[in-house]
């Protein structure tokens, strides 16, 4: 009985742990995504100034999802490369100093929770557009992929 217990519970710690990898929300990777370390403001001030969009990683600590996406996803060399060059990036703890209050504005009710935020400019151009269809594609083809088994 004891021998049948330790390996449910070695099943269930290993499940667990591959489903939910430890991460730190706080450091970036050297070669994906760099999230700033910046209030909301100073990134809405300056998406203006670069002509940028925002892309907002709203998250949980405890959310395996989000660990996973900051894990893997973010990561990545090609994402890293991509979103940096396009994107003013930010992530925030929906439960810890801004996020509560960005959950409000914009009516987020789960985690994760990722924003493009669009700075109202004239001089965005069609390019910024086309790449977020794009972008829009793949994410959903990679949910697909991920949860349809």
């Amino acid at each position: 009985m004891a021998i049948q217990f330790g390996i449910i519970a070695v099943l269930f710690l290993s499940v667990y742990a591959f489903t939910n990898p430890q991460v730190d929300f706080t450091r970036n990777t050297e070669t994906g995504i760099q999230f700033q370390n910046e209030k909301w403001i100073t990134a809405l001030q300056r998406a203006k100034k670069e002509n940028k969009l925002i892309f907002l990683d709203v998250y949980a600590v405890w959310c395996g999802p989000c660990k996973r996406l900051k894990k893997n996803t973010f990561s990545n060399a090609e994402v890293g490369q991509v979103f940096n060059h396009k994107f003013i990036n930010l992530a925030m703890d929906g439960e810890k100093g801004e996020g509560p209050d960005l959950m409000e504005q914009y009516r987020l009710t789960s985690f994760p929770s990722l924003l493009f935020i669009l700075i109202a400019s004239s001089q965005l151009d069609q390019h910024n557009f086309f790449f977020l269809e794009l972008l829009l594609q793949y994410l959903n083809f990679s949910h697909q992929l991920l949860y349809s088994h």
